[in-house]
């Protein structure tokens, strides 16, 4: 077989291995941020450094969505089904300072919460939005259909504060457990008949522009639609502890019947070298669809990115 088909073969592999299981998506659709909130790095809008003041730390690269609590606010007990098969629902609440059930949060990307589920090695991947009662209680339906330890991530802007924050806890899944390997970066994957690929390298601790170019059949994609008020959205996680990061496309926010692509341009902050798989949403013919990366960040230039380095990150 050729090095190309390969590299073709492997993307496939990859594509299965991280988006294997989509049950909240086909049940409720997966969401994502836009480009509409307050911006860093220029054009560009990092989650990871949204939450600097409250309580993530002053390094702007820091990482985040690694505590149950944060400026603040606490996650509550996440329930859902405990085998793999059980249909029910994933269900939490979150509480503030006095112990009590938030109930007044900010729109933000056209949602109150973004919610990302993923597997502890970093398949399973999937973004979507709960629904939230009167008595502040996130639900939606899901169906676990992979065993194993899942990371949830709940992205939320308080009304009382208007910071963004990211919560996070876990779930546990009994049944019998295959675990998924990602030992070489993956920059090219096909994905529902298209060809998605990277363009960029990441540095440590340094805002890295990207370029994500989507392609058919040998063809440029000219009709992304706006997915969320963007024409892409991508979640970084840090392979390892899951370290949970958000970076928005450049450019305008594109409106209502606005057409898009091929290529959407990123800039990412790893917070430190290391690997990275990294996932797209973008929308084609009113369908989302998601490709996942994984990439390396190299250590920055005149300084050690490595955690636990002799210098001061105020983490």
């Amino acid at each position: 077989m050729s090095t190309i088909g390969k590299l073709i073969g492997y993307a496939a592999i990859l594509a299965v291995a991280l988006f294997g299981a989509f049950g909240i998506g086909n049940a409720v659709g997966p969401v994502g941020p836009t480009a509409g909130a307050e911006e860093q790095h220029g054009e560009g809008h990092d989650m990871a450094a949204e939450g600097e003041d409250a309580g993530h730390g002053g390094d702007h690269a820091a990482a985040s969505g690694l505590a149950l609590d944060s400026g603040g606010y606490r996650l509550g007990q996440v329930n859902a089904p405990a085998r793999v098969g059980v249909e029910g629902e994933i269900a939490f609440t979150v509480f503030d300072q006095a112990g009590e059930a938030v109930t007044d949060f900010e729109v933000s990307h056209e949602q109150e919460l973004h919610l990302v589920v993923v597997r502890a090695d970093g398949s399973h991947f999937e973004h979507v939005h709960p629904e939230r009662d009167e008595n502040g209680e996130w639900t939606l339906p899901w169906t676990p259909d992979a065993a194993g330890t899942y990371r949830v991530y709940a992205d939320i802007v308080p009304a009382e504060t208007g910071e963004s924050l990211t919560l996070s806890s876990t779930l546990q899944i009994a049944g019998e457990f295959e675990p998924v390997s990602f030992d070489e970066t993956v920059t090219t994957v096909n994905v529902d008949g298209y060809e998605v690929s990277l363009d960029g390298e990441l540095t440590a601790g340094e805002g890295s522009p990207a370029t994500i170019t989507v392609t058919r059949d040998g063809q440029p994609v000219t009709e992304l639609e706006p997915y969320m008020g963007a024409f892409g959205h991508l979640t970084g996680l840090r392979q390892g502890d899951l370290a949970y990061l958000h970076v928005h496309p450049h450019g305008e926010e594109p409106q209502p019947g606005d057409e898009g692509g091929p290529g959407i341009e990123f800039e990412i902050t790893a917070p430190t070298e290391g690997r990275y798989l990294l996932y797209l949403d973008f929308k084609v013919d009113g369908q989302v669809h998601t490709a996942g990366f994984v990439v390396d960040a190299q250590a920055g230039t005149g300084h050690d990115n490595e955690e636990g380095a002799e210098h001061d990150h105020d983490e």
